[in-house]
């Protein structure tokens, strides 16, 4: 497997670097990297059941970034370590600038190792077969991720016990959107923590199989539906 990638210039490690920074402040877990065909898509677990009992909704973060040569591998490592390389290759670039060196060609970074006990990392979106099936705004996912973040604070007090938090996370993570069908308000918190809502910016809804989709110019937010949500 290739034990590196190469993103194509500084303005990309950057936003790479950004995207993991507010993942990882949501889920201090792991990170999933897919290359092919000159992309690499990045996926970030936000919400995911911890157990059989467990209802809280799959709802993952992904971003692609345009990468240089011949490049495959499906590789999950933890987002902390990949953070600490990528935010290394982003000061160096800044320190060459700053001497009036201007980086030349692809930057590259390497993976760090691999753990194999993720649970979310293996459900798989599919790359295909999207189809658009509705359109929102900005502005209700965004009132559905304040909303959600307020009531798990006020029912979790500090100290509380981990299957509790889980409990209530899963309630109110998996309580639909108003106006939004098969859509949770977990997505929601994750567009918005992730950095995908724009006040301008459309959202677009589109489905495959159990998988719903909402894309923004900044981003997409991947749910897997229950499987008694499906549409017939």
């Amino acid at each position: 497997m290739n034990q590196s990638f190469s993103l194509m210039d500084a303005l990309a490690v950057a936003d790479l670097q950004t995207y993991l920074s507010r993942a990882a402040r949501v889920e201090e877990g792991s990170v999933r990297l897919i290359a092919g065909s000159g992309v690499l898509a990045v996926y970030t677990a936000i919400l995911y059941p911890r157990g059989l009992l467990d209802e809280t909704p799959t709802v993952l973060g992904l971003r692609t970034f345009a990468i240089a040569g011949d490049v495959e591998f499906d590789a999950v490592v933890p987002i902390r370590s990949l953070l600490d390389r990528v935010a290394r290759v982003h000061e160096s670039a800044q320190a060459r600038e700053a001497e009036g060196e201007t980086p030349e060609g692809p930057i590259e970074i390497r993976l760090p190792l691999e753990v194999s006990t993720v649970t979310w990392a293996g459900i798989s979106p599919p790359r295909g077969g999207w189809r658009k099936v509705d359109e929102t705004d900005a502005a209700r996912l965004e009132s559905a991720a304040r909303t959600g973040i307020a009531e798990v604070a006020e029912a979790v007090p500090t100290g509380t016990g981990e299957q509790l938090v889980q409990r209530v996370r899963a309630e109110v993570w998996g309580r639909p959107i108003d106006g939004l069908e098969y859509i949770p308000a977990g997505a929601g918190f994750a567009a918005e923590s992730l950095g995908f809502l724009g006040d301008d910016d459309p959202v677009t809804i589109h489905e495959t199989g159990p998988w719903t989709r909402l894309t923004t110019r900044r981003g997409h937010t991947l749910v897997r539906r229950a499987s008694w949500s499906l549409r017939r």
